[in-house]
């Protein structure tokens, strides 16, 4: 017998005995899909058809493991699969580095609106961390020359990873250390630099959800006692490492915008502005060197 292959009724007893032992349906459906190989659409279409089977990609008992650590530790599903979906490809991830979130993918549509047509440039990817948008930007700026920058060697080892097996054929250098620091010998010549850089206030971290704050490196995640001392270093240095006309995209925290743009402002930037995420929340600023 194939217990891969499971009836309508028997998947829905399943999934309803597996979400009595807790967590949120959401996170089960992704580790259904990305586990199981049971993509949102057929989830839909086998609950309208009862005589209906479906195949797993895993069994039920490894599925129920994850599901089971995952509750019992809080440990994030995408560290328990080493994988996690992200724009239109998927990457290797783990505790090394920060797991990409939807709202980041943003940034890379924002950064394609800016250069437009250019097919030659520089981009920078500052903080790295598992190279979600550094393979984004060498898959669809191909005619550019990049540079991942992190200040984790473990980090930096995760992205060259991820670079090497979705942009194995792009111009992308890799540097250790913080920030502008080891891109100093482009500085000027610089394009476009994305970072989504430490933004929680030191006095929050306790308070995130477990899954985050047990699992996930703090490093990547505060931000300084106001949240901003990463942002404030990444503004600083743009006047001198970005070309002339260069762009500058930033995320933070959904309460820093204001604070964001007076900074960049206060550093000689133009061209100011903010953009929302996914819930109509200002969370990118984006800024021009005259």
């Amino acid at each position: 017998m194939n217990d891969l292959r499971l009836s309508s009724q028997d998947f829905f007893d399943w999934r309803k005995a597996l979400l009595k032992k807790g967590g949120r349906v959401v996170d089960l459906d992704w580790l259904l899909d990305i586990g199981g190989g049971i993509s949102w659409s057929q989830l839909q279409l086998l609950s309208l058809d009862a005589f209906s089977s479906i195949e797993l990609n895993a069994s039920k008992d490894q599925i129920e493991a994850i599901w089971e650590i995952h509750l019992e530790h809080h440990t994030p599903l995408q560290h328990l699969l080493g994988r996690c979906p992200w724009r239109d490809f998927e990457l290797e991830v783990s505790s090394d580095a920060l797991i990409p979130r939807q709202e980041s993918e943003l940034l890379v549509d924002f950064a394609q609106e800016l250069v437009g047509e250019q097919d030659e440039g520089t981009w920078a990817d500052l903080g790295t961390g598992s190279g979600a948008l550094s393979v984004a930007l060498a898959r669809s700026l191909p005619g550019w020359i990049g540079h991942a920058v992190d200040c984790s060697t473990r980090a930096l080892s995760l992205a060259k990873k991820n670079l090497q097996r979705l942009a194995p054929n792009e111009n992308v250098h890799l540097h250790i250390g913080s920030w502008w620091q080891p891109i100093e010998p482009w500085w000027g010549a610089i394009d476009l630099v994305l970072a989504n850089p430490p933004y929680i206030p030191d006095d929050l971290v306790k308070d995130l959800d477990p899954v985050v704050r047990d699992h996930e490196p703090h490093l990547a995640l505060c931000g300084g006692s106001d949240g901003l001392s990463s942002s404030k270093l990444v503004i600083s240095g743009a006047m001198e490492g970005l070309a002339v006309g260069g762009w500058l995209i930033l995320e933070h925290h959904f309460d820093q915008s204001e604070s964001v743009m007076e900074i960049m402002h206060q550093n000689g930037l133009e061209e100011v502005t903010y953009k929302n995420d996914l819930q109509g929340i200002s969370r990118f600023a984006i800024a021009r060197r005259p």
